[in-house]
């Protein structure tokens, strides 16, 4: 991994759809994931996930290779409220999140969620907040382990249930 032949900012309006489409293809493949038919809404909202990007505090960031590809997106939220979760994750105070991390195929070893990752954490730290929460699900324990390196820590008082999905909430003190 070279972070040097990586990019890493707020993505352009012209690139909502193709990231959509990234999250979709990345979901849709997660082994245990629920599938598209099962959780159509889901899918739509990942779909158009240009539309997160216009709330309040909200950032999608997209991680573009050296010759201006996409690696990689992540959703930051720096206002829990504006979180969209089930559970109590909308009601910390003093934390921001980030949701929807997908990393392209292509890209896997890259280190892109780890790059990704640091900069939700950065951003969280800029902006003064004590804590930064996530939530995964065990279609994701790839990612657990990454998370885990980087010092989140399970935190059982975030789990919920999205449908028959089990989601389990993971917090970084800051």
């Amino acid at each position: 991994m070279n972070p040097a032949t990586y990019t890493i900012r707020n993505a352009h309006p012209n690139e909502f759809k193709a990231i959509g489409q990234l999250l979709v293809t990345v979901y849709s493949q997660l082994p245990g994931f629920p599938s598209i038919q099962e959780q159509p809404n889901y899918y739509k909202m990942l779909e158009n996930i240009g539309d997160l990007a216009q709330k309040p505090q909200t950032e999608l960031l997209v991680a573009l290779s050296a010759d201006g590809e996409i690696a990689g997106a992540v959703v930051y939220i720096n206002d829990m409220a504006q979180y969209g979760s089930g559970g109590t994750a909308t009601q910390e105070k003093n934390a921001a999140g980030f949701r929807l991390l997908a990393v392209n195929p292509k890209w896997r070893v890259a280190g892109i969620g780890t790059m990704l990752t640091h900069s939700c954490i950065e951003k969280a730290k800029a902006n003064n907040n004590k804590q930064l929460i996530i939530h995964s699900t065990n279609a994701m324990k790839i990612a657990w382990k990454m998370y885990e390196k980087l010092g989140f820590k399970r935190s059982e008082d975030l789990d919920f249930m999205q449908g028959e999905l089990e989601v389990f909430g993971f917090r970084l003190a800051l």
